[in-house]
C-alpha cells in the first residue's frame, strides 16, 4: 500500500472515531479535532469540554496487523499519565474495536455500578 493511501486510511478512522463521540456524547463539533497524519501526539484533539465527556487519550491505528502492545505504549506515552490510553483498532472488514488497560475497565464498570 502507497503511504498515501495507508495515511488516508488511518485519516478515515480518526474522523470516523471523532463523528461518533460527537454524535454519542453530544461534543460540539468545534471541541474535537482529528490532527493531521504524521503529527506527534493524540489522534483527536479535545477542547476540556470534550475532555470531560470523554477523558481518555486515543491512538486510532487502521491496520491489516496490527501490534497492540506497541500501539498502546504509543498511546500511553502521549497521555503523558494525564488522560487513560485507549487504541481504536481497525482493519478492511471488521468493525473498530477499542483496546484499554483490563483494570482501568474494570473501574469504569465499577463506577456505572
Amino acid at each position: 500500500m502507497k503511504t498515501q493511501s495507508a495515511k488516508a486510511k488511518g485519516r478515515r478512522l480518526q474522523q470516523w472515531m471523532r463523528d461518533i463521540l460527537i454524535e454519542r456524547l453530544d461534543i460540539h463539533p468545534e471541541d474535537i479535532e482529528s490532527r493531521s497524519m504524521g503529527a506527534g501526539g493524540e489522534d483527536l484533539i479535545m477542547a476540556r469540554s470534550a475532555r470531560e465527556r470523554f477523558p481518555f487519550s486515543i491512538e486510532c491505528k487502521n491496520q491489516e496487523k496490527i501490534n497492540v502492545w506497541e500501539s498502546y505504549k504509543q498511546a500511553s506515552a502521549n497521555a503523558k499519565g494525564i488522560h487513560e490510553p485507549i487504541v481504536v483498532i481497525k482493519k478492511n472488514g471488521e468493525k473498530p474495536l477499542v483496546v484499554i488497560d483490563a483494570v482501568a475497565f474494570v473501574g469504569m464498570v465499577e463506577e456505572i455500578k
